[in-house]
């Protein structure tokens, strides 16, 4: 069965996304996600996956809000920021420039756009946790095109991608 989950996994082309979340103006986190999608148009809502074993995962469940940002397909250093160093040693935040969103999770100021909202519930699925986000303000990032899993190139994650 794994077999036949991979040979159609590694077909499918999806966007990677940077998340970034805040629970208290000292506690920031952010992550490299490649499992994101809009789940619903009226009213909109998106459907956005974090790994259990992931800093952001920790910081994420004690935030109320978080920052979608799409990657534009030239940006590897951010993804490789936001998805090889792990937020239990570094300080992802100092390696980009961003400021404050409405909700006072960071807004990355280079991506090709970036959504923030309220996160509505939480569920686990595995070993991610979904987030269903009420989406409140976004914008272009003015970064061209959109890096995806086939075209980025491969990471070291800074943590495995289960426990």
């Amino acid at each position: 069965m794994e077999s036949a989950v991979a040979f159609f996994t590694e077909r499918i082309e999806s966007s990677l996304f940077v998340v970034t979340t805040a629970a208290s103006p000292q506690e920031m986190s952010g992550c490299l996600v490649g499992f994101a999608t809009q789940c619903s148009m009226v009213p909109p809502r998106y459907l956005v996956c974090i790994s259990k074993v992931n800093h952001t995962y920790a910081v994420v469940e004690r935030a109320d809000s978080i920052v979608l940002h799409l990657l534009g397909s030239e940006q590897t250093e951010v993804a490789s920021i936001f998805g090889e160093l792990t937020g239990d040693a570094q300080d992802k935040f100092e390696r980009c420039q961003w400021h404050p969103g409405i909700t006072g999770a960071p807004v990355l100021a280079e991506c090709a756009a970036w959504l923030e909202g309220r996160i509505l519930e939480r569920f686990g699925t595995g070993d991610h946790q979904a987030l269903v986000v009420r989406p409140l303000r976004g914008g272009g990032g003015g970064c061209a095109g959109v890096m995806t899993n086939q075209t980025a190139p491969t990471f070291q994650p800074g943590h495995p991608a289960t426990a």
